[in-house]
């Protein structure tokens, strides 16, 4: 993990480098029915087309912040080879990795994340493409008070966020802060240590924390954007 002080964007890629172009205003998109019909046949759409769908506010900064196309569908794809039915996103923000799995896949998915403003549009999104019986999400803080019930445990970069610079930050509407990573990386540790043998650990770049004693690695995918890995829970 970089150091905390100098933290930037830059060290903390959350950018698709396969298709990273932001929205072209003019550009037009697939229908929400031909974009689920692409996504659910295992196509890759341009990340901009998909994005058309969310707020527009957050339209221009989603490759910056959310999970590309390419790797939420490697991740749905993986998740039914081993018949993972239920996964729990960590710091889900507009939902864009749920719905593109869920869409792709066939496991449930709940998202957690502590910007009701992020919540209001995720769950906007699962329904403009048929997915809401399918996903959840909840308006909370992730903390050694939060007690998931899942099979799979999602993180890409989730606390990330707290060691940029200000004016790199996507809003100022929560706290963020070196004290707030430490804690969070922490509560994700203990998470992991304590999840039930079986219990299965996705990450997407990182989490920031060490993957504890005890999991095993049983997929890795080094060619998308980010490095792509799934663990068990194996001890």
């Amino acid at each position: 993990m970089h150091s905390r002080r100098t933290a930037s964007l830059k060290q903390f890629p959350f950018t698709c480098k396969l298709d990273s172009a932001p929205i072209v205003l003019g550009e037009s998109s697939p229908s929400p029915f031909n974009m689920a019909r692409a996504l659910r046949t295992g196509e890759c759409p341009p990340n901009r087309a998909f994005d058309r769908y969310l707020p527009r506010e957050f339209q221009a900064v989603s490759y910056l912040y959310w999970t590309p196309l390419v790797a939420a569908l490697r991740a749905a794809e993986w998740l039914d080879e081993l018949d993972i039915r239920k996964v729990m996103d960590i710091g889900s923000g507009v939902g864009k990795f749920c719905v593109v799995a869920a869409l792709a896949g066939n496991a449930h998915y709940v998202g957690i994340e502590q910007r009701a403003r992020l919540v209001a549009a995720a769950r906007g999104l699962a329904r403009t493409f048929g997915v809401a019986d399918r996903v959840e999400f909840i308006h909370g803080n992730f903390d050694e008070k939060f007690v998931p019930d899942a099979d799979a445990f999602y993180f890409y970069n989730s606390f990330g966020e707290n060691l940029f610079d200000p004016d790199e930050c996507l809003d100022a509407d929560v706290e963020l802060s070196d004290a707030r990573y430490l804690a969070d990386i922490a509560a994700a540790e203990r998470m992991l240590r304590d999840a039930r043998v079986g219990s299965y650990l996705l990450t997407y770049n990182g989490f920031g924390g060490e993957v504890p004693d005890g999991y095993s690695e049983v997929r890795v995918d080094r060619e998308l954007p980010c490095m792509l890995c799934l663990w068990q829970k194996t001890t």
